[in-house]
């Protein structure tokens, strides 16, 4: 039975690329230009059918031209958009057009252009030339960006007063967003350099003129502009108080800027083997658990398992094992692990013995080579075994004064053993199913914010024990969600705070560390793919990256929407395809992508023609 229900998910996705490869015969191509007539390269257009909630986004070729996949019959918005440019538009009906061309004005408006920059060119932009002022924008790229993407604050201009009363706001806002009433606790490490730290931020975005330098990038160009974005759209929370509708500023519009999160959905997703495409609701409401989004027609469906208060269940981390089955936390009142059979729709809940801890936190997991399923704890990990329904525990040593110990990231690798990551305290765990011990690896602090410490800094850091989760110590490395290659012995660990990518050893522990091509970019989660490329999202980025192990090469893709404080990506492959999918976290969106070869391009180009 099982192998039947294995082939036939295969037949059915195989079927589900041939409809949407061919069955919808109509192709829309163009060329972008520049009001001089130049062509340009790297132009994101995109085009999004009347009465659909998916919207599908490619790259112009050095040619300045563009291809879309084929698309059904329809009325379509189509538009193109570049920075430093405004965004240009038109409709297509796609029954009688197959070609669309379009030229891009400058923005005249410095504000307008500013707004349109992804949240990396804006920090990027911020001044570092003095000591204290890099030291200010580390504290800004640390703390400053738990709950929210650096561009949705740096898009708005205040004065030194009025950065003073977001701070007093925000030093007491825990990484969640949301406020915790009268009498909260203000962050230590914000209070300390509030004075400074609002003075930088007028200086750099305040009424006068400005301090920051901003630096053009490169557009896309060889398989960066292959790639091709699907994204679907998702109803608001209708708990949110703001009723259920679509996000009207879903990033599409660069010039809009970056949208606010009230009413998001999706935490965490992934691409079924049958084709659909799932994510988790990890905010309160009443109706989901987890989503499933109908990849052809884009309808969203929502599954619902209650809690002890009669609201829906919530769920944070996600993960697809080898039969199709999704794994997740679920907190139904103590939370415990969930498993969604997707040719069902239902949910079942397994909970960890009562002498063990309950899977906690901003839970993660992963699923290892011998088709164990790993979830992080409080205080560690936890390794469940579908075939006997049984748990096993493994938990991290006892923390220093400096920071919690709670787990963030979660992987399992070939071997059957487990991995964590204690984030506040730069600290690796291994779950060792052999002698069921654990074994911890510690990452080196960044020793260059550490040289740049004052005798003053350093005396305040050396009795400061309240590190946590998103309140870390200038020098950490931050180690956040992790994957590991299930084809070699090598755990791959993101450092949000620290620019790097840690590489173990997963049976030496030998550690090394690969810079990231661009000082700004802070890795939230990584996946591995089966040819050893390790793939990572960039959380206060609108981009995502792959890096290439055995030339130390990184390949760097766009996301067509601004503001998307994405914080998780997923893998599948299937008949030598890759498709990579996430939740597009603040706009409210699930996102696909796939890069199309140099042989389908010329095909597809012939077909134009």
């Amino acid at each position: 039975m099982h192998k039947l229900r294995t082939l036939v998910s295969v037949v059915m996705v195989g079927l589900l690329f041939c409809t949407q490869s061919y069955a919808a015969d109509h192709l829309l191509s163009g060329t972008i230009t520049a009001r001089s007539g130049q062509a340009l390269e790297g132009v994101t257009v995109s085009a999004k059918r009347d009465g659909s909630t998916i919207t599908t986004s490619v790259y112009t070729d050095a040619t300045g031209q563009y291809f879309l996949p084929p698309l059904p019959a329809g009325k379509y918005r189509v538009w193109a958009q570049a920075l430093g440019f405004e965004t240009a538009r038109s409709v297509v009906e796609l029954d009688n057009k197959r070609r669309q061309n379009l030229a891009l004005q400058p923005i005249t408006d410095a504000e307008r252009s500013f707004r349109q920059l992804p949240g990396e060119l804006m920090v990027a932009a911020l001044p570092e030339a003095t000591p204290e002022d890099a030291f200010m924008k580390k504290i800004f790229m640390n703390n400053c960006t738990a709950c929210h993407t650096p561009s949705y604050a740096l898009q708005f201009r205040f004065d030194e007063a009025g950065w003073n009363k977001i701070i007093d706001l925000m030093k007491v806002v825990p990484n969640n967003g949301v406020h915790p009433g009268p009498g909260a606790k203000a962050n230590a490490l914000i209070e300390r350099v509030q004075k400074p730290l609002a003075a930088y931020l007028a200086r750099a975005r305040g009424p006068g003129e400005s301090s920051m330098k901003v630096v053009s990038r490169a557009r896309p160009s060889g398989e960066s502009a292959r790639a091709v974005w699907t994204l679907y759209d998702l109803p608001l929370n209708p708990d949110s108080g703001i009723g259920t509708q679509y996000n009207p500023n879903d990033g599409t519009d660069w010039t809009l800027g970056t949208t606010s999160k009230i009413g998001q959905v999706p935490h965490d997703g992934g691409l079924g083997l049958d084709g659909n495409i799932y994510f988790t609701a990890n905010n309160p409401n009443r109706g989901v658990t987890i989503g499933k989004v109908d990849a052809k027609t884009g309808a969203v469906k929502y599954i619902r398992t209650p809690n002890t208060a009669g609201n829906a269940a919530t769920a944070h981390g996600l993960v697809r094992d080898n039969d199709g089955n999704f794994w997740f936390d679920i907190n139904t009142g103590r939370r415990g692990l969930g498993k969604l059979d997707t040719a069902t729709d239902t949910i079942t809940v397994y909970q960890t013995p009562a002498d063990m801890s309950p899977l906690g936190g901003a839970v993660t997991m992963d699923v290892d080579g011998k088709g164990k399923i790993w979830a992080s704890t409080p205080n560690g990990a936890v390794r469940f075994d579908p075939q006997t329904e049984r748990f096993s525990e493994f938990k991290s040593p006892a923390s220093t004064n400096k920071g919690a110990i709670a787990t963030y990231g979660a992987a399992g690798d070939r071997d059957g053993n487990g991995w964590w990551a204690q984030m506040a305290v730069d600290t690796i765990g291994k779950g060792d199913v052999a002698t069921g011990k654990t074994i911890t690896v510690k990452l080196p602090a960044l020793q260059t914010e550490l040289d740049r410490l004052s005798p003053e800094d350093r005396s305040f850091y050396a009795s400061f024990t309240g590190a946590s989760f998103n309140t870390p110590l200038p020098w950490s490395q931050g180690p956040r969600r992790m994957g590991t290659d299930k084809n070699a012995d090598v755990l791959w660990v993101g450092n949000s705070w620290g620019n790097t990518l840690a590489k173990i050893n997963t049976r030496t522990l030998e550690t090394s560390f690969i810079q990231f091509p661009d000082p700004t970019m802070q890795p939230y989660h990584i996946a591995v793919d089966s040819q050893h490329n390790v793939w990572g999202n960039l959380w206060t980025s609108d981009r995502i990256v792959k890096l290439d192990p055995a030339t130390n090469a990184w390949t760097t893709f766009d996301l067509p929407v601004r503001g998307t404080e994405i914080r998780h990506i997923a893998l599948l492959e299937r008949g030598g395809k890759l498709q990579v999918v996430m939740p597009v976290y603040r706009t409210n969106q699930m996102g696909v992508m796939m890069v199309r070869s140099d042989a389908e391009m010329k095909e597809l180009k012939a077909r134009a023609q």
